[in-house]
């Protein structure tokens, strides 16, 4: 039996948040994905909906004076549900959908964070998580280990997110930091440039991460 179908992911996008400032989304195989459910036992495999999931990131300065948000968005992807209880999971990221705050796509914060300083998109199109273990904290809110992968680079990461079954519709939300040069986006990391002063970006970036599925 597939613990995880396809690859997909949350998340990932992090680090543009850093110093610097996407095409539309694939029609066909990438196109968003609606209520559409697999029986397998008592798994059930809940394809993410991509009109209504979103990945909102944060980066900033190392000071926290110069800080840059914005959005990206999934393209495809399914949560794994277990006598009613999330167990598992695959989610894609289109890097080409990286926006800034105002859902700009195409300026000098966004293309920056599209080039080779930061997520290399042209090589790297896109990001994924797979979720590999979900472990009850208390009622809604569980702790989440996966595997995230990012310009071919894969890490794991643990992150708190609260589950709701809101009439048949799934809702994730959860806040995942990360280190990103653990994942090789150096631009202006005091582990790699000195003297950088006021320049220094921060290492940590933190994405909020709404998933929604639908039965």
């Amino acid at each position: 039996m597939k613990k995880l179908i396809a690859t997909y992911v949350i998340l990932i996008i992090a680090p543009f948040l850093f110093g610097c400032g996407g095409p539309e989304k694939e029609k066909s195989k990438n196109a968003p994905i609606s209520s559409l459910s697999l029986h397998v036992g008592n798994e059930k495999y809940m394809m993410i909906n991509t009109k209504e999931s979103v990945v909102a990131w944060k980066g900033a300065s190392l000071n926290g004076l110069n800080i840059q948000t914005g959005y990206v968005y999934l393209s495809k992807g399914e949560l794994m549900i277990e006598n009613g209880q999330l167990t598992g999971g695959t989610v894609e990221i289109d890097m080409n959908t990286i926006e800034d705050k105002k859902h700009g796509r195409d300026n000098k914060l966004v293309n920056h964070l599209k080039d080779p300083d930061f997520f290399n998109v042209e090589k790297f199109p896109f990001s994924t998580i797979v979720i590999t273990k979900v472990a009850s904290i208390n009622g809604d809110d569980k702790k989440v280990t996966g595997n995230l992968t990012i310009k071919g680079i894969t890490h794991p990461v643990t992150f708190p997110v609260k589950v709701a079954d809101k009439g048949g519709i799934v809702e994730v939300n959860g806040k995942l930091i990360i280190d990103r040069t653990l994942w090789d986006v150096r631009y202006k990391s005091a582990k790699f440039y000195a003297n950088l002063a006021n320049q220094t970006m921060s290492d940590y970036i933190e994405y909020n991460i709404k998933i929604v599925s639908k039965k």
